[in-house]
């Protein structure tokens, strides 16, 4: 694994850090290689249920593009999106534990995971505007389906910062807390997760992400292919027995 990015397992929750904090994490070629080649391994990794996504330091989540190595020719893309993660449907659970600013490329890099815990003294923004350019890597796409329009409009076009604490007013983050527990936080609601049914938590993230795009009459066939399939597993006998029998379930995963 190269050095732009740490990987760490506890249980069933993948812990995967951006590992660049003398240039506030920001995403060069190799981090952005690093990132998506770890998430393709989680991903097909059965033992993987959850991923925690974090940066190193306390200063930045991740400052997005890394300029000096743009200025070079070199770009942060990969066939899955800006830093390997901004154009991927990841199937399992994926938290952002955001350690410091979340700006630009790295606020995009956010709004492609699930659930947010960010550190009090977090700040959040699309700033591309300032310099000409537009948030490329999906903040404006995903920005008005996580908050109302008129608050997308505001972050894109007067470019400005917002705290942690009126992120999660708005509903961006989930939870705040002190900064040197942010990523204890983030692995505690990981884990909590993990509890859960793999099988299932995946089934109800998939149709939650695609009801969010349809009507209700076209996302009840979504939801009932589901519920058959899930229905159908191993995992439902046991969690059935491990109820009736008062004890905590063994999830297989199958």
């Amino acid at each position: 694994m190269a050095d732009e990015l740490v990987r760490e397992r506890r249980g069933h929750v993948e812990i995967l850090t951006i590992n660049r904090p003398e240039a506030r994490n920001a995403m060069n070629r190799a981090a952005a290689l690093a990132l998506s080649d770890a998430l393709d391994a989680c991903e097909s990794d059965e033992d993987v249920w959850v991923v925690v996504l974090t940066g190193a330091g306390d200063k930045a989540f991740s400052a997005g593009m890394d300029l000096k190595a743009f200025a070079t020719g070199e770009f942060p893309i990969t066939e899955k999106g800006f830093g390997g993660i901004t154009k991927r449907v990841f199937p399992k659970p994926l938290i952002a534990a955001v350690n410091g600013s979340a700006l630009a490329g790295g606020f995009e890099m956010m709004l492609s995971c699930d659930m947010v815990v960010a550190a009090d003294h977090a700040k959040f923004g699309i700033p591309e505007a300032q310099r000409g350019l537009i948030a490329g890597a999906g903040g404006l796409i995903r920005l008005p389906k996580r908050v109302p329009i008129a608050i997308a409009y505001e972050l894109a076009l007067t470019a400005d910062p917002i705290d942690a604490q009126r992120a999660y007013e708005l509903g961006l983050v989930n939870k705040v807390v002190p900064g040197d527990q942010v990523l204890d936080a983030a692995i505690a609601l990981a884990e909590r997760i993990a509890k859960n049914a793999p099988l299932a938590v995946r089934a109800s993230k998939h149709v939650i992400r695609l009801a969010a795009e349809l009507n209700e009459d076209d996302a009840w066939p979504v939801n009932d292919e589901a519920f058959g399939a899930i229905g159908r597993s191993s995992d439902a006998i046991e969690g059935a027995v491990a109820f009736a029998e008062k004890r905590p379930a063994n999830w297989q995963g199958k």
